[in-house]
This record gives C-alpha cells, sequence and structure tokens, in this order.
C-alpha cells in the first residue's frame, strides 16, 4: 500500500502541560534537540542549549512525572533513539506531533513548617524500603555520616565518588544524591534547619558541576533538578508523608516502584536527609 506524500506529512497537534523546571527552555528561542531515548509512555529529549534542564521528557498520563515533564493531553507518536526534534517557543515538535504548552505545574511544590521532632518516629519505614543499588558502599555510608553531622567536607568528598555511579539512564549514585537534595531543602526549609539547607546548597553545587561530563544527559538534568528541589510526585508525597501532611506508607509504595532500582535508591537518599534534618535542626 503507497502511503501519499500528503498523509505522511500530516501533523498532529495537542496540549501539554510542562513542569516549570523547563520553562526557561521551553520559551526560548526555538532551538534543535534530538531523541536520546523512547518509550511507548514517553520520550527523552536532549535540546541543544546551555540551559539546565537539557533534557525534556515527553509523557503521556501512564508515565512517571518527572521534574522536566512536558505532560501531553495526547498519545506520542512512534519516534526513535537519534530522531531530530525541535524546543522553543512554547512548542515540541517530535516527528508527526506538535505540542503546544498551555500550562504549568509546580515540582516543588512548599511543604509549610512542621516540628522536626517528629522526624525521629518516621526513619523506620524508609530503612525497610527494598535494598537500594549501593547498598553497603562506603561513599553512601561516608555521605550519611558526614550529613548527619553538618561535615561539609566528607559530605562534599561522598558526593563527588557518587555522581555518576552505577548503571542506567539514572546511575544509583545520582539517585541518592537527589533524594538526598531534595529531602534536605524542602524539609529542611519546613522544619527550620538552616544547616540543613545550607549544606543542601552546598552539595547542590558539588553535584551540578560539570555534571553532563559526569554522567548521563538524563541523569545531569534530574541532578540540577533535585538541587533546586524539584522532584516527581512520588518523591514530593513521601516527603508530604514526612512531614504529617498526608499517609506516608502509601506514598512510600508507590516511590519503590519507580525503575529497578530507583525508588529504593531515592529512599535511601531521603533516609539519610531526614536524620541530617533531624540532627541539624537543634542549636549548633
Amino acid at each position: 500500500m503507497t502511503v501519499s506524500t500528503h498523509a505522511r506529512r500530516t501533523r498532529v497537534h495537542v496540549t501539554g502541560a510542562a513542569s516549570t523546571a523547563v520553562r526557561p527552555v521551553l520559551e526560548a528561542q526555538r532551538r534543535p534537540a534530538r531523541v536520546l531515548a523512547a518509550f511507548p509512555e514517553g520520550v527523552y529529549l536532549e535540546v541543544r542549549t546551555d540551559l539546565e534542564p537539557s533534557v525534556i521528557a515527553v509523557i503521556t498520563g501512564e508515565a512517571t512525572r518527572l521534574p522536566n515533564s512536558v505532560l501531553l493531553a495526547g498519545p506520542l507518536p512512534h519516534v526513535t533513539v537519534g530522531d531530530d526534534a525541535s524546543v522553543g517557543d512554547r512548542v515540541i515538535d517530535l516527528g508527526p506531533l506538535s505540542v503546544s504548552v498551555r500550562r504549568w505545574w509546580d515540582p516543588a511544590p512548599p511543604l509549610g513548617g512542621f516540628d522536626p521532632a517528629r522526624l525521629a518516629d518516621v526513619t523506620d519505614p524508609l530503612i525497610g524500603s527494598p535494598p537500594p543499588g549501593l547498598a553497603g558502599n562506603g561513599a553512601v555510608d561516608l555521605l550519611a555520616s558526614s550529613c548527619a553531622k553538618g561535615w561539609l567536607l566528607g559530605a562534599v568528598t561522598a558526593a563527588e565518588q557518587l555522581v555518576g555511579l552505577g548503571p542506567g539512564l539514572t546511575p544509583s549514585g545520582d539517585d541518592v544524591l537527589a533524594g538526598l537534595l531534595v529531602t534536605l531543602r524542602h524539609l529542611g526549609a519546613a522544619a527550620g534547619a538552616e544547616r540543613a539547607v545550607w549544606l543542601a546548597d552546598w552539595l547542590a553545587a558539588t553535584v551540578t558541576f560539570d555534571a553532563r561530563t559526569r554522567t548521563t544527559p538524563i541523569s545531569a538534568t534530574l541532578l540540577h533538578c533535585a538541587a533546586r528541589g524539584e522532584a516527581s510526585p512520588e518523591v514530593t508525597a513521601v516527603l508530604r508523608g514526612l512531614a504529617g501532611r498526608q499517609a506516608l506508607e502509601p506514598a512510600l509504595r508507590r516511590l519503590y516502584r519507580l525503575g529497578h532500582t530507583s525508588g529504593a535508591d531515592l529512599a535511601q537518599g531521603i533516609a539519610i536527609g531526614v536524620t541530617a534534618v533531624a540532627a541539624l535542626s537543634g542549636p549548633r
């Protein structure tokens, strides 16, 4: 069967809701992009820009809503790795699909204040999570002990060792760091733990410095997001559970289902952050 040129060039126009994390790239002048990875529920696009996030996830409602996502109001076209695309002027062109961004959502909703004393009672569920990808790793242990003490040199040294450590699109070391950064920033601010937020600032600068050369493009973007406190709803739901805003156990179950070990790795980072916020909330 012969398909006409007109049929092949027919474009499908849909609207999307984008994370405010990717707003600078989406509202900038149009730039070329390429497909880094393609799945039935989502496509990762790398935009040729110096801005971060430089990777945008174009997803359907069945995919995990990462903090760099644009959620479609329709299905994804069939695309393959290496295909060209373009991003800018609030539009994403991807194969036969043209996405116009009409709405925005916040990947870093504030928690509001809470008593940090309650954190002493919520670490057990996090410790009982499925085994993370770096269970027993010395750098993770150094990171945990250093953060709990507020020892900056030890925390930075451990973080340097963890960036890009492990296989996959988002290595385990990066997921641990992302969970820690988001927890320090959000729980630290909500608990009034200035030292935890100070630690988050330094660690954020450490893990994002030249991240594109130290880990995968997708993971580098997610580290930049985490450095600003931006995360998926599964992570923010756990933080809300820790702060007593919603039930913790169901939120943890949803988090553990992410990826092969990503959920457990993020939970490990969150647990390190919880212990640090509790320890750093008191007087110096």
